[in-house]
């Protein structure tokens, strides 16, 4: 147990006025220490400093938040770094640590409805956190900077938070970098200032976002602004090194990919589009991911940073995930499995692989029938091959069910009815149902919670 306690910290427990400690943890089936009890973020204001040469983060981080029920203390969720201060509506709390909890003992308890703000202190060297399934995520440092990635909990390397998919806010983040480097992150650039050798970037994100969608890529970027045939804007920011070109031809067409998921998916949710392309060192082991509204790829020296289709899945995720966004990790499938079938749409909207091709390869397969898309055993098995690929073959029979003009009109309308907020699979499958008039239940019980491998499609 690593413990950091201010002068006046004390153990756990009730306060006299009988409220009793937040859980601290959410009790998520397949990362049940993910997230906290007690309250729910609006808003994270974060004003960070790096240096890449010894990798030193420094941070105040400013947590908006109300009181889901009468607390004496409630928990952020922060792995490493070292806390410095914690202060509840302005004045001095008592804190301690245990492994990734960070518990907050106000000088009052919290009531209930309560708004609060809660500010933390903190620095150190960030470090990348070993998944379940062996993978990493949380801060990847690089030669020139650093790149945070934070699916499923990395987002708890960088800064305190609730970080869990349920508990969406709106950002600020401002970051001092040394001159001449650059900072992308999330949202809009809402304006930077030089001075003293180092630059502010300030960036705001107001739509809705879970903490594992939070990025921040520092490093030197080649920066594009343009904006897709409809007007959207566009922030893309490219590492030179990673600026392949299978990587460039990608990128050229991703306001043809964004207006051509807009026509299937709806509107495009957010106030702008991009991405954001880094060159980590070889053998780190990144992974391109879906951060809102900017999707980061990691590339190396080894391989192309971007590749077309997963461009076409990443962006996909900014309906299925990032406007709409799992209500618990078991839910995933609502992310991959759609993103995947994007994929399938594109290939043969593309002129290549069809849709039906696609989903006859994935029946064939023997990994992607390991247990059902909607009941990942472990945290293990979260991003593995049923989520995707089992998840899309799901999609796919709805289609061949409710017949193409009602299964459209579930790709514009499902991720509509859940904006900016966060759904279960069980709300998936009412909303499906109704959309159509056949009987959905057979083709869920087989395709999304089933065991048996169908005989064939």
């Amino acid at each position: 147990m690593l413990l950091t306690c201010c002068v006046a910290c004390t153990g756990g427990g009730a306060v006299a006025s009988g409220a009793p400690a937040a859980a601290p943890g959410l009790g998520d089936r397949l990362l049940p220490g993910a997230g906290n009890g007690g309250y729910d973020v609006t808003h994270y204001g974060l004003d960070l400093s790096y240096d890449p040469t010894g990798g030193r983060l420094t941070g105040t981080a400013v947590l908006t938040a109300t009181a889901t029920e009468a607390m004496s203390a409630f928990d952020l969720d922060l792995s490493g770094l070292t806390v410095g201060s914690v202060r509840v509506d302005g004045r001095p709390a008592t804190f301690r640590r245990d492994g990734t909890e960070l518990t907050v003992r106000p000088d009052r308890p919290l009531a209930r409805g309560a708004r609060f703000e809660t500010t933390v202190g903190y620095a150190g060297v960030p470090q990348l956190l070993t998944d379940p399934d062996g993978s990493h995520e949380g801060w990847f440092r690089t030669d020139d900077g650093a790149l945070a990635l934070g699916e499923p909990v990395g987002a708890m390397a960088w800064f305190p938070c609730n970080d869990h998919p349920s508990d969406k806010a709106a950002y600020d983040l401002t970051v001092s970098v040394p001159a001449g480097l650059t900072a992308v992150s999330n949202g809009e650039l809402a304006g930077t200032a030089t001075r003293g050798g180092r630059t502010a970037y300030h960036w705001r994100t107001t739509a809705p976002m879970a903490t594992y969608l939070a990025t921040l890529g520092i490093g030197h970027y080649t920066v594009t602004r343009t904006s897709t045939p409809s007007g959207l804007p566009l922030y893309i920011a490219v590492d030179p090194r990673s600026d392949d070109p299978q990587t460039a031809d990608a990128l050229r067409r991703l306001p043809e990919v964004l207006d051509w998921e807009s026509g299937l998916f709806g509107r495009y949710p957010f106030a702008s589009s991009g991405a954001i392309v880094d060159h980590l060192p070889k053998g780190v082991g990144g992974y391109a991911l879906e951060t809102q509204n900017r999707p980061a790829f990691p590339g190396d020296a080894g391989a192309p940073a971007v590749r077309l289709d997963t461009l076409v899945h990443e962006l996909s995720h900014q309906w299925f995930g990032d406007w709409a966004t799992p209500a618990s990790w078991s839910d995933i499938w609502l992310n991959e499995g759609f993103a995947t079938y994007a994929e399938w749409l594109w290939q043969e909207h593309e002129g290549g692989t069809t849709v039906a091709a696609n989903a006859a390869a994935a029946l064939a397969g023997t990994s992607d029938w390991a247990f059902p898309p909607a009941a990942p055993p472990t945290a293990a098995q979260l991003f593995a091959p049923p989520v995707y690929s089992r998840g899309a073959l799901v999609l796919y029979e709805l289609r061949r069910t409710m017949g193409d003009r009602a299964f459209l009109t579930l790709l514009r309308t499902w991720p509509a009815a859940h904006a900016g907020g966060n759904a279960t699979t069980a709300e998936f499958t009412a909303f499906a149902q109704r959309l159509t008039p056949h009987d959905l239940r057979p083709l869920f019980a087989t395709w999304l919670y089933g065991s048996a491998k169908p005989a064939h499609l």
